[in-house]
């Protein structure tokens, strides 16, 4: 399209002043807005005020909306040139930001890591540009209709073994072909993990990304590890493949972290378990936690069919993430779909989360980094008493905090990572699980700090859910999930 581009003076575009005859310049493009502005949201008035019209309105047009507005082809098309001897920023899917401290130390130039290689950069380039291409257009539109993520999103994830892959390193990545091919199934670790998760923060849509496989992530570990041979060879290979759902139930009425306080109950039969009472949560397989007759717990695998009824739960983000009330009265389930010994269960839960806990922190952390970037954006932009919002010291000592947190808090999650990569399942356990636990409630204690200081950087748009701030408000209401 550039090619096709005229260059034009700003002397020439000065001439196009008038209704009907309407140009200005935004950065270094030239749009023709002469039938825009007869549908211009803000009205025609303040298109044709004298400081606009065929005028640089550059600093007037980042003042009120986000530059990616401009990639819509609604608003793209309106562009017919470029301004002579200006430079156009340009935009390149699965590019790096340029905003200071947008992006963690590992991808800034100039520094290095120890942790993280080439491969890790070239898987960190191929993600990022799979979910601005893929993963964002429709977070966002699911994220305001309240929809579960679309078919092909799952499709395009499966192709990729993207869904696999967010498992962890392990045996079920045998075979598969990683994002076509970057990384081989015995060279995928923890930090491959970790950048998808902080990729899949940039999305901005926290709902979305629960119901993008969040169920998946702590629904199907504990078949994989204590599933008979049979029950995992039905339910893995449709799960991974996009074509089935499942979801970890073990949060009711009467328990939530207090996993051993579970009163969902299971009595064992001849050739199975009889279960009822109520756990939450959507999908089409449940990796149910309940209590037995015996008085212990048991992990058992429910399809969903007769006797099992979800209905939607309302909560804070949107229903996107396919929260659920679920039922179980009187269901009938084989034995086979035992995960452990039949009073085994508490084990089979709490095996699961450690790398549950680690998860969130690594998506946790990759949001407060969003959230810095964008304030870092609006301060630079946005002008207060003649001066930029920078200028003011307040607002410098409310950035330098954020950044000292999101920072921190990177590091020690690589560290911790660093560990997982060397120790086994049991060690991680062992040694592992206070660093994850302290981290976790480290990162998220920060984030809040994080969005109340975003919020008053943004004034009355970060409360607004459009507009500039329409990010900063999302995070404010619904960082408190994580933790």
């Amino acid at each position: 399209m550039a090619s096709n581009l005229s260059t034009f003076t700003e002397i020439a575009v000065a001439k196009h002043n008038k209704q009907g005859d309407l140009w200005i310049i935004i950065d270094a493009d030239v749009y023709d807005i002469s039938k825009f502005i007869e549908v211009h949201p803000g009205g025609r008035s303040v298109l044709l005020d004298e400081n606009i019209a065929g005028k640089d309105a550059t600093e007037t047009f980042y003042s009120l909306h986000r530059s990616e507005i401009l990639q819509k082809p609604q608003y793209a098309r309106l562009k017919i040139g470029i301004v002579a001897g200006r430079h156009p920023t340009p935009y390149t899917m699965g590019g790096l930001s340029r905003v200071p401290y947008a992006e963690p130390t590992w991808l800034s130039p100039g520094h290095y890591s120890p942790y993280f290689k080439d491969n890790h950069r070239r898987f960190q380039a191929a993600m990022r540009k799979f979910i601005e291409e893929v993963v964002l257009p429709d977070a966002q539109a699911r994220e305001e209709d309240g929809k579960t993520p679309s078919k092909h999103v799952f499709d395009e994830m499966a192709k990729l073994n993207l869904i696999a892959m967010r498992l962890g390193p392990g045996k079920h990545l045998g075979g598969r072909v990683l994002m076509g091919g970057i990384v081989k199934p015995e060279e995928f670790d923890y930090f491959h993990e970790l950048i998808i998760s902080q990729e899949m923060a940039r999305i901005h849509a926290r709902g979305y990304s629960d119901g993008l496989g969040g169920g998946t992530c702590i629904g199907l570990p504990p078949i994989l590890n204590f599933g008979k041979p049979a029950l995992r060879d039905k339910i893995v290979p449709e799960v991974l493949a996009g074509k089935k759902f499942i979801c970890l139930a073990v949060t009711e009425a009467f328990a939530g972290s207090d996993v051993a306080g579970l009163k969902c109950s299971a009595k064992r039969v001849s050739d199975g378990w009889v279960k009822w009472i109520t756990n939450g949560t959507y999908a089409d397989y449940f990796t149910v936690g309940c209590r037995t007759d015996k008085g212990g717990l048991v992990v058992i695998v429910v399809p969903r069919g007769e006797g099992v009824e979800t209905r939607l739960i309302r909560t804070s983000y949107s229903t996107a993430a396919g929260t659920a009330f679920v039922t179980f009265d009187n269901v009938w389930v084989p034995y086979e779909n035992t995960l452990g010994p039949d009073n085994g269960g508490l084990q089979v839960i709490l095996s699961n989360f450690n790398h549950e806990r680690w998860g969130l922190t690594c998506g946790a952390v990759g949001a407060q980094r969003i959230v810095v970037e964008e304030c870092l954006r609006w301060v630079m932009q946005r002008q207060v008493f003649g001066k930029p919002l920078t200028s003011q010291a307040v607002i410098r000592s409310k950035l330098a905090a954020m950044i000292t947190r999101i920072e921190s808090s990177q590091a020690w999650l690589e560290s911790i990572t660093f560990q997982m990569t060397h120790m086994n399942y049991a060690e991680q356990s062992t040694h592992l699980a206070g660093q994850i636990a302290f981290l976790k409630m480290y990162t998220t204690r920060a984030a809040q700090d994080t969005a109340r200081d975003a919020v008053q950087i943004f004034g009355g748009r970060g409360i607004t859910r459009t507009g500039m701030g329409k990010f900063v408000e999302h995070y404010h209401r619904t960082l408190l999930i994580d933790a």
